[in-house]
Formats: C-alpha cells, sequence, structure tokens
C-alpha cells in the first residue's frame, strides 16, 4: 500500500510508476486525512510513502496524516519513503522517520528524487528552464527506476538521499519559518481582468482550499488549510493568479507526462 501527496504532480507520477511496477495499491491521502480509516495489510504488502519537499520538511498534510494513520498487522512489512524535490531535501527523512516510529513504523529505506522545481513564493525562486526541466524529469525516470528495482527486492538500510549543504540549519531552522510564515493563503489573489472563470484553480486544489464566489471568480478560504503547494497557481490556463508580488513574470509548471518519463 503506498500513501502520497502530491501538490503539482511530481510525487504522483512516482507513486504512480511505483505502485504500478510493485503491483501495490495507491492511496492518495488527501482523500483520507480525517477518515480515521484502519487500514489492513495482506501479507508480504509493503507500506510506502511518496511526497514532496517543503520548506526541507516532510509537508504538514503528511505529518498529520501519519499522526492518525492506524493499520492493522503493521509489524514485518517493508516500510520505504520516496520524496521529490527541486534540490535536495535536508534532514526531511530523519523528520519524517520519527514521525513514523511514534507510530510503530520502522523506516526500511529512504529515497529523494529531483524533479522540476514549482515553488516559486520567494524572490529567488523561479521554475527551470525548458531545457532543465526536460533534463530533471529524464534523469529522474532513470533514478526512478533503479529504486524501483530496490523496493521489489525489500532492500533494507538504503538512503539515496540528495541531502544539501547545512541540512540541520535548512531543515531545522528555515524549515521552522518556512512553515511558520510561508504556508499561508493571504498572498493569493487573481488578476480578474486575466480570469475566464473556469474553475481549474478550485479543482486542481489539493484540499479544496478555493471556492468560486458568484462573479465565478476564486476565493482562498483562509481556514489554515492551505499548503502553499501552487498547484492553483501553476495550473490557471491564463496566469491569472499571483501570490503576492512574488510570482511576478515567473514561470508556471505542473507535471506532464511524455517519452522520457516512461519507465520500462
Amino acid at each position: 500500500m503506498i500513501f502520497y501527496f502530491s501538490g503539482t504532480g511530481n510525487t504522483r507520477w512516482a507513486a504512480m510508476q511505483i505502485s504500478e511496477k510493485t503491483n501495490e495499491k495507491l492511496v492518495d491521502i488527501t482523500k483520507e486525512i480525517g477518515k480515521h480509516t484502519t487500514y489492513k495489510l495482506d501479507e508480504g504488502e509493503l507500506i510506502g510513502f511518496c511526497f514532496p519537499i517543503h520548506g526541507w520538511r516532510p509537508p504538514l498534510i503528511m505529518r498529520k496524516f501519519i499522526e492518525q494513520l492506524s493499520i492493522e498487522n503493521i509489524m514485518g512489512h517493508y516500510c520505504f519513503a520516496l520524496c521529490t524535490t527541486g534540490d535536495n531535501v535536508g534532514e526531511a527523512i530523519k523528520i519524517f522517520r520519527k514521525d513514523l516510529e511514534k507510530q510503530g513504523l520502522h523506516l526500511d529505506s529512504a529515497f529523494s528524487l529531483i524533479m522540476p522545481e514549482s515553488y516559486v513564493g520567494l524572490p529567488f525562486m523561479n521554475v527551470d528552464t525548458p531545457v532543465n526541466e526536460a533534463k530533471k524529469k529524464q534523469n529522474a525516470a532513470v533514478e526512478l527506476s533503479s529504486f524501483i528495482k530496490l523496493i521489489i527486492k525489500r532492500e533494507k538500510n538504503v538512503e539515496k538521499l540528495t541531502i544539501g549543504r547545512w541540512p540541520r540549519i535548512n531543515s531545522r531552522f528555515i524549515g521552522m519559518l518556512f512553515t511558520k510564515y510561508m504556508i499561508n493563503d493571504k498572498p493569493f489573489h487573481t488578476t480578474e481582468k486575466k480570469c475566464i472563470n473556469c474553475g481549474v484553480c478550485a479543482k486542481s486544489c489539493p484540499v479544496n482550499n478555493i471556492i468560486m464566489n458568484d462573479k465565478n471568480i476564486p476565493q482562498w478560504k483562509h481556514d489554515g488549510s492551505c499548503l502553499t503547494c501552487f498547484s492553483c497557481y501553476h495550473h490557471c490556463p491564463k496566469h491569472a493568479i499571483e501570490f503576492g508580488s512574488m510570482t511576478k513574470n515567473k514561470g508556471q509548471y505542473y507535471f506532464k507526462s511524455n517519452s522520457d518519463t516512461e519507465i520500462t
């Protein structure tokens, strides 16, 4: 059973590839969180967690899901985590490992996969150029294929992670500030002249944080549920959504499959 969260599609693609090659059920946690379901595992079934990195940490929604996670006959099942990132992961897996241990789960192996950038909420961060995007997707397909082989073999004590420089500072200090101040939907707004009232932004939001008002213009709920994953921003066909002034003149990205992302 593979539990996953994805904002702009990078992690969804990776989780789907693993699911297909391992014949494991795929579970979108955005449809499960709050249900307090107890999951039952078959003999030999593996447990996987796939998620993007948010501020050098696991995303809040995945951590909340782990807090409520209940699995019967949990012992003896191979457990892995795979995280997607535009650059590096810091101590995200170390943090996630402790979250799992609180629920009685031992993480056997962990992997990180460099994928195209989607975070655009800071002045120095933007999407990749088309050339870099294509290169990252091509490399990711090759690397993910090697990870899947290790997962199928149930290889333990494997850590294929791009940790980066200053992992503790990035995950503990900067990550704390990021979580406290940058995960916030208040800066999101719509340029009404550009908006075509299609509702794609609302449909693309993984946590249903957007409603369409009586003019069919998107409104963010400001109820604390926003993950600042930028799915709404990236999926807008008219580039009508902005995040304060941080996204001015920046690009858009969400995952699209092509021949480079096929895994044999």
